[in-house]
């Protein structure tokens, strides 16, 4: 067992009670008898807590009755927790795994106060940090999402997070330890799953120690994230009043240091596209604003202010010939009219051309809507907007913010994409213009 990042940050402190979190898989397993058989020594008091998601039906209770059994076999206070994963993913717009992931640290929490807990150990090892960090890697994140897993967060530690599994397997073994498998660890559906079988095998056929290896590197990338955050903080506090920052000084600062500026003033994490829309504003003359996850953030005489809300979703509007109208956000104006004898046929991206007489009832300006579906001219297939727009790789607020154009028989234009194949014109046609001008 590597104790070095145990005894480095100062994790099991004498006195301390910690609280072990065990789903009954060989990591969990590992880390409860190796907390217990250790606690005298260390002078600390052990717990446990088991969280049952309710996503896998009777391997779900068999791995309950297991933890409880080993529990009680070792005279180890067990604190039990049910969630309804699928229900609460539904209901907040969640991913399965973000959805339990946070009902189980709510839940962990909960149970650590109920039993007089400090601290909750979590049972992360070296080969998942390497996972995590070749995980963020392939999406692409930055120096944040490349420092891995943190030993310490808060309340919660992690001991086995400078232990291989490959240690951790052996451990079991030499203790004569049982464990339960989460079937689910076995498929490849899992993004986690692809790396652990497919691309960490020939990692480590490189560098036997490649985990290790990761774990330094992220060491070596925390330490550069703290530094850069401290300068990005201490920038804040000296220049910061009432959500709002000097413009002009903001573009005096090194990139990264501004780019965590606006991460911490936001309060939330923040992808390149979004630190880039904020970035524009410090040279904007005028009044201006980019909306980005949960937040509007404008350009207002020289400072850049955050926490205004973020612009609301996209009304429907009719399209009416003669007419013009506003997107409210997105700095658009749209506007439309009816050319008899249409002679010359300029559609692009931002001005379309329909076929009149291929048109169905009224039409509308709207967001894109569940199900929305569109077989654009030229490309010879048919697509959903959702697949469009994340090829795309638009961001939630470009995404809620594109104009959509449709009739009474479904999508007929997409603002940044094309029309409809039904709806291409001829020379000669009678055809509606729709012009979408930025403001």
């Amino acid at each position: 067992m590597n104790t070095e990042l145990i005894e480095k940050y100062d994790m099991l402190p004498a006195g301390a009670s910690v609280l072990c979190a065990v789903s009954g898989g060989a990591d969990s397993m590992c880390l409860l008898h190796w907390l217990w058989s250790n606690a005298a020594d260390m002078g600390i008091t052990v717990c446990a807590a088991h969280y049952d998601h309710q996503l896998r039906g009777l391997e779900s209770a068999r791995d309950r009755t297991f933890v409880k059994d080993f529990c009680r076999e070792h005279g180890i206070a067990l604190e039990v927790g049910f969630g309804h994963v699928r229900e609460y993913a539904e209901k907040n717009g969640m991913g399965i795994e973000e959805a339990a992931r946070a009902l189980r640290y709510e839940f962990l929490n909960s149970a650590a106060a109920k039993l007089g807990c400090t601290r909750i150990a979590t049972a992360h090892n070296a080969d998942d940090n390497a996972e995590t960090v070749l995980f963020n890697l392939a999406r692409g994140a930055g120096a944040a999402g490349l420092r891995g897993i943190p030993p310490v967060r808060d309340n919660i530690i992690r001991p086995l997070l400078g232990t291989p599994r490959s240690e951790i397997i052996s451990y079991l073994a030499e203790n004569g330890l049982s464990h339960v498998e989460d079937s689910s660890n076995s498929s490849d559906d899992y993004s986690r799953n692809t790396i652990r079988h497919n691309v960490m095998p020939v990692l480590r056929g490189i560098n036997p120690a490649f985990s290790e290896s990761v774990l330094r590197t992220s060491e070596l990338l925390r330490a550069d994230e703290e530094y850069f955050m401290s300068a990005a903080e201490a920038f804040i506090l000296e220049n910061g009043e009432d959500g709002r920052l000097p413009a002009a000084k903001i573009l005096e600062l090194p990139k990264p240091v501004a780019a965590r500026v606006f991460r911490r003033m936001c309060g939330r994490a923040l992808g390149s596209e979004h630190c880039q829309a904020i970035y524009k504003l410090l040279s904007c003359d005028g009044a201006a604003c980019a909306d980005i996850p949960g937040m509007r953030v404008r350009i207002d005489r020289g400072s850049l202010c955050f926490g205004g809300e973020r612009a609301p979703a996209m009304e429907d509007r009719e399209v009416v010939p003669g007419e013009k109208f506003p997107v409210y956000g997105a700095g658009l104006e749209i506007s439309a009219d009816i050319i008899q004898n249409c002679k010359e046929i300029h559609s692009s991206f931002k001005t379309f051309y329909f076929k009149y007489a291929s048109i169905c009832d009224n039409i509308f300006c709207t967001r894109r809507r569940d199900g929305d579906r569109i077989r654009l001219a030229g490309r010879g297939c048919t697509k959903s907007i959702k697949a469009l727009f994340n090829e795309s790789k638009m961001t939630q607020s470009q995404k809620d913010l594109t104009p959509v154009i449709r009739d009474g028989k479904g999508v007929i234009g997409v603002y940044g994409f094309g029309i409809a194949e039904r709806c291409v014109p001829a020379p000669g046609d009678t055809v509606l213009r729709i012009n979408i001008e930025n403001i």
